[in-house]
């Protein structure tokens, strides 16, 4: 007898008649003999009303409120799951985050895992029940109700099949896996049926929405496979793990993107020890993520220093940018919010020569502009307008072949 966690994302359970679909999918494994447990997230667009909802009551909804409505939409899924299940004749029971021992920090609406105590689930699965559980949120050691942002609940997917031991963690979602470029925009992508976590955390990271980075990151940590597949479907999927093909012949796997990218640029900033500590600390402090940072080499000690932040925290991150600006003797501070990202991402590349080359040559033809360039072992990331990423997406796929199937 196996124990596997299933997860079943938004889209798949987006009404009643695909979530008797989920039901029904969940038993075929219960039938097989194994424990069963699923995560499950908001119907469709649940969490989206929520926060409107939540905007037309009140101009600044505090976190703590705010995160303690929006994980009532998981709730909802997670009990009507539970119903139709039971009306198969299974026995099932729903459980929210705090409930099936998901504890996390206290940092609303972006709150990390700090642990998990399954006995609850345990305890469950040894009565013979299949275990549905909240997405998404977690309570803190104040007994407060956290979310844990976009794509938590695959954090807790894979979270819960690490404390539990789990063979595999499964998460269905609306496609048929991880592709080389996303399906929706670039019809000729063809499905991966495997990749590695080092490529899937980079793809994930930088645009791919299929799966969250936070689960990729936990799935290597602990080692447990995860199958992206379609909840819609009985096709194969893509599986990532942590075994390697050996020399595979295209050393680029994916091309991903991300239109959420401002540019915020603190011009003519004197070039000394500590300026950019006394800029990224208070950043750091307020929650910020940042992405690409560039400093310009410096003339006559003044410099420009670029970096990136989400769209939806540029208003925040300017408002604690422009002060420091001022105090350290900067020109001006200056953002930009009609970018977007690229990358191409591929393990292979680290000991091969020539794909920075032949990723900008590909831009260059086709008339577009690189504003930032980032880079690690196994990704080309380029800051362009956001008006061109279509554009660039389709180039660079062709340019590396990948329509070609391996």
């Amino acid at each position: 007898m196996a124990l596997i966690v299933q997860k079943y994302g938004g889209s798949s359970v987006a009404d009643a008649e695909k979530i008797k679909n989920v039901a029904r999918r969940i038993a075929q494994a219960k039938d097989k003999g194994d424990q069963v447990v699923v995560v499950v997230s908001a119907m469709g667009d649940t969490t989206d009303k929520l926060i409107e909802l939540a905007g037309q009551v009140s101009n600044q909804p505090s976190d703590r409120e705010l995160d303690l409505l929006l994980s009532t939409g998981e709730i909802v899924a997670c009990t009507l799951l539970a119903m139709a299940l039971k009306a198969l004749g299974y026995e099932a029971i729903s459980l929210s985050g705090a409930q099936a021992g998901i504890r996390t920090d206290a940092v609303y609406s972006r709150a990390r895992i700090q642990k998990v105590d399954p006995e609850r689930v345990i305890s469950e699965l040894d009565k013979g029940n299949i275990v549905i559980v909240a997405g998404f949120q977690g309570i803190t050691d104040e007994m407060d109700i956290t979310t844990l942002g976009r794509g938590g609940s695959d954090t807790t997917a894979v979270a819960l099949a690490a404390s539990l031991g789990a063979e595999a963690c499964q998460i269905y979602t609306d496609v048929e896996g991880v592709y080389t470029a996303d399906p929706h925009l670039a019809s000729e992508a063809q499905r991966l049926p495997e990749i590695g976590y080092d490529e899937m955390l980079e793809l994930a990271t930088y645009g791919a929405k299929v799966v969250h980075p936070r689960a990729v990151e936990l799935g290597e940590l602990f080692n447990i496979p995860i199958l992206v597949a379609s909840s819609f479907t009985n096709n194969p999927g893509t599986l990532i793990h942590g075994g390697a093909s050996m020399e595979v012949r295209n050393k680029v796997r994916g091309v991903a993107y991300d239109l959420d990218v401002a540019k915020i640029t603190v011009v003519g900033v004197p070039d000394r020890p500590g300026i950019a500590a006394s800029i990224f600390e208070p950043l750091a402090k307020a929650n910020i993520s940042i992405d690409t940072i560039v400093q310009n080499a410096s003339i006559n000690n003044i410099t420009d220093l670029s970096f990136t932040v989400a769209k939806s925290q540029l208003d925040r991150a300017m408002e604690v940018v422009k002060p420091i600006a001022r105090s350290i003797g900067a020109r001006e501070c200056v953002s930009d919010a009609r970018l977007g990202k690229v990358s191409i991402i591929g393990t292979g590349m680290q000991n091969t020569p020539g794909f920075a080359a032949k990723m900008f040559g590909t831009l260059s033809e086709r008339g577009i502009n690189i504003q930032l360039i980032t880079t690690s072992e196994i990704r080309i990331t380029c800051i362009i307008d956001e008006a061109r990423v279509k554009d660039a997406v389709h180039a660079l796929h062709r340019a590396f072949e990948l329509e070609i199937e391996e």
